[in-house]
């Protein structure tokens, strides 16, 4: 009788083990398939028309029941075909289980020109009325209540904004996560969808081109394929371009960037037309950009990152339709989240989260519970808890390492903050003798000068960076290395005498005179810590011909000191007792953003770079500052 309890234990034991096995197998992939062929409907390659006679390849999962019910609409340019191993379709897999669980039909479909969808590829999916389009056509099924929302990250993302502006009745709500490169225009921001920042081009969707454009000698799926001939065919065939893995870091470094695409073998029409087009060409405005002049008339809730590659614009968009949305319902159902995390990395957040190499705790957060909650309220008419329970903003700050929340953003009790470079001209290098304080300069201007050479630059070194491969890995990592270079000023506060928050946009003002008709200029912001570590939090940078506007070119005459204003940074960072404040200042942060070559040509279509003498000036004619938005309590 005594070994009855142990027997038990083995039974219960052995049984728990079982059952977690079972549990872990539903959560592969195959297990996933299975539950939704238990409570889906699964009606794939669907070829939904298009006004002009095009049809987009649809994958549509359907609750079982004779309700109607709302839609969550994913459209992407990557392939989702669930007869692949993969990242992308187990990600398509679980998506649709959980939008079905919540009582949701979950629609995917390829953007025209990708893998099975008919027409001709164009970064954002051109035209736009193919999202209007597919809202008329789902809306029109007999399964459908009539209202839909969207839902993806990043290339799922990016469309949503310009489609929500032509204001279809039944895209009763988005969700767009990490949007960046869907934002042309918006206030101070002119990025054209991530290509540029302040003019200097940004070289992800250089990398990112290499591996998703897909050739106009592609196989195709002849005209009138039936969606039984194509779900067979889509057994067999994948109709994805799998380009050998290259080596990113030196890829990016050819010269003439025109020729960057070209070197790697990859496909370049799209790239070619890009790489010409300046700031504020009129093609950046024909296509599926948003810009600050198309009114959205759609309930969002924002997911954006610290570590996102245009978390600045993200915001300053969030902060447009909060300020001018179509209605006043409008302007007050606009949500945000800012997570300490890369692109698209949000449920990646762990009870110890670390962001390159720098641990910022635990910032995990209900994700599913808020985005469904969100759409219940929209697409169901559900009066629930959402409003009640959700901050307007949700942010981290980094460094006290919490949640924190704020009706508006950045939060009410903030206050900017001017804190002046200044040295005795030898700030070159962590060693140098450059400071941040609060007084402004004397009248002696004693300037620091560097040497930027286009051949030599500064080396990105992680930061808020996204689809570069291996060229730059993104996040906060020790800038001390890097600090030791020549062509690099370091501005560095005394310890702080106690704990400051700094959230919202950070500006920056810097004079500047060189012996080059043109040249970048480039700033870090950075939280060192007692120890030396120096932990980078956002950074920027600006083509100084494009000082006065993005719709003309002025170029500098030597001896003459110029005013350059950047785009603002952006962060929410807790700099603890003994802490500095540091600026990094220079002319090159690659290859995150191209070498401008200093010679005032196109930049694009050279390769031969011309050597500048900067000099930041710090003085009271002269007041090189930033201004910080510091929380009070």
């Amino acid at each position: 009788m005594k070994k009855q309890p142990l027997k038990l234990f083995l039974f219960l034991f052995i049984a728990t083990i079982s059952y977690t096995s079972v549990k872990a197998q539903e959560e592969t992939e195959e297990g996933v398939f299975k539950q939704l062929e238990k409570l889906a409907v699964v009606d794939q390659k669907i070829m939904m028309p298009m006004r002009d006679g095009v049809r987009l390849a649809t994958d549509i999962y359907r609750p079982k029941t004779d309700e109607k019910v709302p839609i969550i609409f994913s459209r992407t340019p990557y392939n989702f075909n669930t007869w692949r191993d993969g990242e992308k379709s187990e990600r398509t897999a679980k998506a649709a289980l959980q939008a079905i669980q919540h009582g949701y039909a979950y629609v995917v479909q390829n953007e025209r020109g990708r893998f099975f969808s008919e027409g001709e590829w164009d970064i954002l999916g051109v035209p736009l009325t193919d999202g209007y389009d597919a809202f008329t056509w789902m809306k029109e099924q007999d399964w459908s209540n009539g209202k839909i929302g969207t839902l993806g990250c990043s290339s799922t993302a990016e469309w949503q904004m310009a489609v929500a502006a032509l204001d279809h009745p039944s895209h009763a709500a988005m969700i767009p996560m990490g949007y960046g490169a869907g934002v042309g225009t918006v206030g101070e921001y002119h990025e054209q969808g991530n290509w540029y920042r302040g003019g200097a081009e940004q070289l992800l969707f250089f990398a990112w081109l290499y591996g998703v454009e897909q050739d106009k000698f592609k196989p195709r799926i002849p005209e009138g394929a039936t969606q039984e001939d194509l779900i067979r065919i889509s057994r067999f065939y994948d109709l994805a371009p799998e380009n050998p893995e290259i080596d990113m870091s030196k890829a990016l470094a050819h010269l003439p960037i025109q020729d960057m695409l070209q070197n790697m073998h990859g496909k370049k029409e799209i790239f070619d037309k890009m790489v010409r087009r300046k700031p504020n060409d009129p093609a950046w405005y024909e296509g599926g950009l948003y810009h600050d002049d198309m009114e959205i008339g759609v309930p969002s809730f924002w997911f954006t990152s610290w570590y996102d590659v245009s978390i600045s614009p993200n915001l300053a968009l969030f902060n447009h339709v909060r300020n001018n949305g179509k209605s006043k319902e409008i302007r007050d159902n606009q949500y945000l989240i800012i997570s300490p995390t890369l692109h698209c990395a949000y449920t990646r957040a762990t009870e110890n989260t670390i962001v390159g190499e720098r641990p910022v705790g635990d910032a995990t957060l209900n994700y599913e519970e808020q985005i469904y909650g969100w759409f219940d309220m929209w697409l169901k008419g559900e009066e629930n808890d959402f409003k009640k329970e959700t901050p307007r903003v949700q942010y981290y700050t980094m460094g006290s390492n919490e949640w924190q929340a704020s009706e508006v953003w950045p939060p009410k009790n903030t206050k900017m903050t001017t804190m002046y470079l200044n040295s005795d001209g030898a700030a070159n290098t962590l060693n140098g003798d450059g400071v941040l304080m609060y007084k402004k300069p004397g009248k002696k201007d004693t300037p620091d000068s560097f040497t930027y050479d286009p051949m030599d630059p500064v080396k990105s070194h992680g930061g808020n960076v996204c689809c570069t491969g291996n060229a730059v890995e993104g996040g906060a990592f020790d800038q001390q290395a890097m600090e030791t270079r020549e062509d690099i000023l370091v501005y560095t506060s005394e310890p702080l005498k106690e704990g400051m928050e700094v959230s919202g946009f950070i500006e920056s003002t810097l004079y500047l005179s060189s012996d080059v008709k043109d040249t970048d200029i480039t700033i870090k912001l950075i939280d060192v810590y007692p120890d030396g570590r120096a932990y980078n939090l956002d950074e920027t940078i600006q083509r100084v011909r494009y000082r006065e506007g993005y719709d003309k070119e002025v170029f500098m005459e030597k001896g003459n000191v110029y005013k350059v204003d950047l785009t603002p940074m952006s962060t929410s960072n807790f700099f603890k007792k003994g802490h500095s404040i540091r600026i990094e200042v220079s002319s090159s942060n690659f290859p995150r953003f191209a070498r401008n070559l200093n010679t005032g040509g196109n930049n694009y279509d050279e390769k031969e770079g011309v050597v500048a003498h900067n000099k930041i000036h710090h003085s009271k004619e002269y007041p090189s500052m930033i201004k910080l938005p510091i929380v009070s309590e």
